[in-house]
């Protein structure tokens, strides 16, 4: 093995065929130098005319489909978007006058509700007041008949103590008559 690689017939082998100098590469050939530009610029010229005619009228078509897809997507988003506002603007003034309708029956109700409360108020304030002035005739006519009573015991009393503390019996007038003395004098 070692022999082939140091032989002169096994550098031969890796520089091109035995027996001769090797070809060029045939695009740096000099001879087809001139046909290699022609055939590049027919090439050239004929792939412009194909991606110009067919590949990008299809590219621009699709491009200006999405471009028309996104532009009627905006404006279907512009028009829900009024939409939205209008009908967010009609629920509030619906809301607004709502409220308003509200506050106008609470208020209605607490004013008939402090009219119809007041109204018992009197009507009770009469019947209390009413019943106020017959207690009081009736505890003035009581106290009439206790004070009349008051004199009679007043003199029960008196003649009770003069009789137990003197052993003699008063006259009834002459006990009344002090007791009546005795009353004057306190009221």
């Amino acid at each position: 093995m070692a022999e082939g690689h140091g032989g002169a017939k096994g550098a031969a082998a890796h520089t091109g065929a035995e027996g001769g100098p090797k070809a060029p590469f045939p695009p740096f050939q000099k001879d087809t130098f001139a046909s290699q530009l022609v055939s590049l610029a027919i090439a050239f010229v004929a792939l412009y005319l194909i991606v110009s005619r067919v590949a990008l009228p299809r590219v621009g078509s699709l491009l200006d489909e999405r471009q028309n897809k996104i532009d009627g997507d905006l404006a279907e988003a512009q028009t829900l978007k009024e939409e939205t506002d209008r009908a967010l603007k009609a629920y509030e003034s619906e809301l607004a006058a709502a409220r308003s309708r509200a506050q106008a029956i609470s208020t209605e109700t607490r004013e008939k509700l402090n009219a119809a409360s007041d109204a018992e108020r009197k009507t009770l304030e009469e019947r209390l007041t009413l019943k106020l002035a017959e207690a009081e005739k009736t505890i003035a006519s009581t106290r009439e008949k206790a004070m009349s009573n008051v004199r009679g015991i007043a003199a029960d009393a008196a003649a009770a103590i003069v009789q137990r503390l003197s052993g003699v019996v008063p006259d009834g007038t002459s006990v009344k008559r002090a007791v009546d003395a005795s009353l004057k004098g306190q009221a």
